[in-house]
């Protein structure tokens, strides 16, 4: 048997929305990039006896230590990260053409593109995404260099071409035809690079950027690569009063979807701001998830997502940064603007409970590995999954968290997730791979 990898320390994941799981001492066992057991224990001896180990690498965890499942960011704009922070006093649809279509028109340039696109697999690593869901843009060429740079970076990602023909810029619009020649060529090309860890996903922009007929092919060709889908849903207001009347023939905004046969098991939805109860329902039974994006919600002056109603309809409910419409690329940031979210409504007179941050971990990591159909890869550490993972540190140097008396280990993750940042971001794994590293202190 080749070296297994032994983790012995402070453990913490979810396996219920309901309450974090933390074993203070335990290992985990990982073999080939998988976990092959979980033990609260310590005695390193009796586990390999009891595993048949003969070769180990051992890494020991510090008092101030502990390991996370590595968290899924499942809605993020790649192309868009030049403009972190730039025009957030702008609704959507004049932030879109204001600022965004002018710069993911400059995605033609390669060059551009993957100085770009390398400067965001690092960042979004160092925040701890093990797991990405990228937006492109329109143009093939430069689409597929963020998979070939993800893959490289050894980041699990979902990249996405864009698709829009109608209602965009001229400068910053496709041809029908030539954009599902693109979308197929771009999806061949992923496919080509032969990693499970990238993968292709089908990209309509929104409904207001793509009309009945683009849609509807987008939708045979994820049926014909049984692909996962992206899109946007339901943002704000002048959004959903334009969907009207460009589908007057279809009931909601879900429906155009439902129409072109875009949604499913693999689907996810951004935003779903103002999702109506039929919504709802209807997506509930598609069994898609929705894409909590607390952060642009706020900025783009959008609204505030009911994520509790979701959660109560059935609907699996993740998280994401979307950049550039969110100011931060970290999950933690979308972890604490959903906390702060959930709070205002209940200020606001909705009469459900706020989220806890145990729930807020859990839409991080379990919830995103459900919403991309990996509940039984990643997400939490569980037997037989793939070992995606952080190890966190609190008293790492320059770390933003001044551990000043005695913590017990959940008092240790509200730390991080309320205070911590990437600087307690030690190692990040994916896979089993360890492809960032920082200083640790031991």
């Amino acid at each position: 048997m080749e070296s297994v990898q032994l983790f012995i320390g402070n453990l913490v994941h979810s396996t219920t929305p309901e309450q974090i799981t933390c074993i203070p001492k335990g290992i985990i066992a990982v073999y080939q990039g998988k976990i092959i057991a979980i033990e609260e224990t310590m005695d390193v001896d009796k586990v390999k006896q009891q595993l048949r180990i003969t070769e180990a690498q051992e890494l020991w965890l510090n008092e101030g230590q502990f390991l996370i499942p590595g968290f899924v960011d499942a809605h993020t704009h790649a192309s868009q990260f030049p403009n972190l922070c730039l025009g957030l006093d702008k609704p959507l649809l004049d932030w879109l053409d204001s600022y965004t279509f002018p710069l993911e028109s400059k995605y033609e340039d390669e060059v551009f593109a993957s100085k770009v696109y390398s400067a965001v697999v690092e960042r979004t690593l160092s925040v701890g995404s093990t797991t990405a869901v990228y937006f492109a843009t329109i143009h093939n060429k430069s689409s597929i260099q963020l998979a070939k740079i993800a893959s490289v970076g050894g980041q699990r990602a979902f990249v996405g071409k864009v698709n829009m023909n109608m209602n965009a810029p001229k400068y910053y619009c496709e041809d029908s035809e030539q954009s599902i020649r693109d979308t197929e060529t771009f999806i061949e090309a992923v496919l080509q690079l032969k990693d499970p860890l990238v993968q292709p996903i089908v990209t309509p922009r929104f409904a207001i950027t793509c009309d009945g007929k683009l849609l509807s092919e987008l939708g045979k060709l994820v049926q014909k690569y049984n692909l996962h889908v992206q899109t946007h849903i339901s943002e704000n207001n002048e959004e959903v009063e334009k969907i009207k009347e460009l589908f007057p023939e279809c009931k909601h905004y879900a429906d155009v979807y439902e129409k072109a046969k875009l949604l499913g098991r693999k689907t996810i939805l951004a935003h779903g701001v103002l999702l109506k109860p039929d919504e709802i329902k209807l997506i509930k039974d598609r069994e898609c998830s929705v894409i909590h994006c607390p952060s642009s919600n706020t900025f783009l002056h959008s609204g505030q997502c009911n994520v509790r109603n979701l959660l109560k309809a059935g609907v699996n409910v993740a998280l994401g940064t979307d950049i550039a419409g969110g100011s931060q690329p970290s999950i933690l940031d979308a972890i604490r603007s959903a906390l702060t979210t959930s709070i205002h409504l209940v200020f606001s007179g909705d009469n459900s409970l706020p989220l806890t941050y145990h729930e807020a971990f859990y839409l991080a990591t379990m919830g995103g590995a459900i919403a991309l159909d990996l509940e039984d890869t990643i997400g939490n550490f569980t037997v037989g999954k793939d070992f995606d993972a952080l190890l966190v540190d609190l008293n790492s140097n320059d770390s933003p968290i001044d551990v000043l008396k005695e913590l017990n280990l959940l008092e240790m993750v509200q730390k991080f997730l309320y205070l911590g940042d990437d600087r307690n971001i030690q190692q990040v794994y994916v896979k089993g791979r360890l492809i960032r590293k920082r200083q640790c202190n031991n």
